[in-house]
């Protein structure tokens, strides 16, 4: 059996998988839609009282390799190059140059800024698990499921892209503040599997910003009530000068976009757990500064984010794991200028969605990926005196949003039948879940 620098089995279909796959790529769109509920009892659990008191008679058990592997492809999952964006008339004729990633996913993303990545944990440990970037090798494609080698080969692109942080399942006490108290029975519950994704709130927030600034915005600093010192030098540029954008709309757009991003990916998982057969649900019952690692207890590490405090912000502000998770900020870049440079390498550099040698779906890909504008050096001065200036107004960037937001979570978990069979009228879960075992373990 391989196994990955992580620690990871690679997969390795066995007859009674590739059969289940089978039957998996026969789950219809509306099964999946009309089927889904939130299915939380697992073997292993127990309500101790309450009209819904159960104790399982069966042991927590993890999820099988193929089984976690199909979640985080569902999830994370790579689906080969995006379109980009059209056409734009203040562009024409060249392309607009909008996107932060070239790659296309599962989830869907405002103008293809993809600026969400992902985490897990299970009983195997705790994971970094980046698919923003980079495009796989083999993705995780339409009609891929009728062909089990190329399902084989897909899900071990995506688990070998782990990085394995820690051997343990990640620790929060079962209690509040770590905890919504309706969940503290069974979040996080041995044997489950808990994806979670992680948006850089900051570089959507600057993505946004040269966005508003490209179709001639300035930005407008509403929550003051003052222009941005230095701003007018480049009014000749922002034929909208006149007209400018509160930076409260735009972070709270950001905030907005970048929650559709989270909530779509775990939801894409959730509909996948009924046509696997799992048990499990989507929620935001975890508190996402004990999550990230700013709890302020030592004992509860979370996912180990660096924060910092003001007394001006209500709550500590994470902004990310060092050499890991690293947002679009000062405190990891060290100057605004090396943000905004950053954010010019992942659009413009090596496999960036402007980078002519970056392939795509396009006849032409180096003509249409080469005709963008890129970000020239005035460009980019505006940028930088945008982002320094809320990093010194506010103490942090963006100004008046998290850098780093976690919105959803997606738990998947073997069922417990007995459960819903007793307390339940018939029709609580559906024949995958009844026949799960049956399917997936020979």
């Amino acid at each position: 059996m391989t196994v990955f620098d992580n620690g990871l089995s690679a997969i390795r279909l066995t007859d009674h998988e590739r059969t289940a796959i089978r039957e998996l790529s026969e789950f219809g769109l509306y099964e999946a839609l009309l089927g889904r509920r939130s299915r939380r009892f697992p073997v292993g659990g127990s309500i101790p009282g309450g009209p819904l008191a159960f104790t399982s008679r069966k042991e927590s058990r993890p999820l099988t390799d193929v089984q976690r592997a199909l979640v985080l492809a569902t999830v994370t999952g790579q689906t080969g190059w995006h379109f980009g964006i059209t056409r734009h008339p203040d562009y024409a004729p060249q392309f607009p140059n909008y996107n932060g990633s070239a790659i296309g996913r599962v989830i869907p993303s405002a103008a293809g800024f993809h600026t969400t990545d992902f985490f897990f944990t299970d009983d195997s440990g705790t994971y970094f698990l980046s698919t923003r970037d980079d495009v796989l090798d083999t993705a995780w494609q339409s009609g891929s499921l009728d062909d089990q080698d190329d399902v084989e080969a897909a899900l071990n692109a995506v688990i070998a892209r782990a990085v394995k942080l820690s051997d343990d399942r990640l620790y929060l006490p079962r209690q509040q503040p770590y905890l919504e108290g309706h969940n503290i029975w069974i979040a996080n519950w041995p044997g489950s599997l808990l994806v979670i994704p992680v948006a850089d709130l900051a570089q959507q927030t600057l993505l946004n910003i040269a966005f508003f600034n490209q179709n001639g915005y300035a930005i407008y600093d509403d929550v003051n009530d003052r222009p941005i010192p230095g701003i007018d030098t480049f009014a000749h540029r922002l034929h909208n000068f006149d007209e400018p954008q509160p930076l409260s709309f735009i972070e709270q757009y950001s905030l907005a976009e970048a929650s559709a991003e989270l909530m779509t990916a775990s939801y894409a998982g959730h509909l996948a757990l009924g046509g696997i057969g799992l048990g499990g649900w989507s929620f935001d019952g975890i508190d996402r500064i004990s999550m990230l690692g700013a709890s302020g207890n030592p004992d509860v590490p979370g996912l180990g984010f660096r924060y910092d405090e003001d007394p001006r912000w209500s709550m500590p502000n994470p902004t990310g794991r060092e050499g890991i998770f690293e947002t679009s900020t000062i405190a990891h870049h060290g100057s605004a200028r090396a943000v905004v440079e950053a954010l010019v390498e992942r659009k413009f550099g090596a496999g960036g969605p402007y980078h002519p040698p970056t392939p795509g779906r396009w006849r032409d890909n180096p003509g249409v990926r080469g005709s963008a504008a890129p970000f020239d050096e005035e460009f980019v001065e505006l940028l930088t005196l945008q982002l320094q200036y809320i990093d010194d107004t506010f103490g942090k960037f963006p100004g008046t949003v998290p850098s780093v937001w976690i919105m959803n979570y997606l738990q998947a978990q073997h069922l417990d039948t007995d459960f819903y069979d007793t307390l339940f009228t018939p029709g609580a879960y559906l024949p995958t879940h009844a026949r799960e075992q049956e399917r997936w373990q020979s």
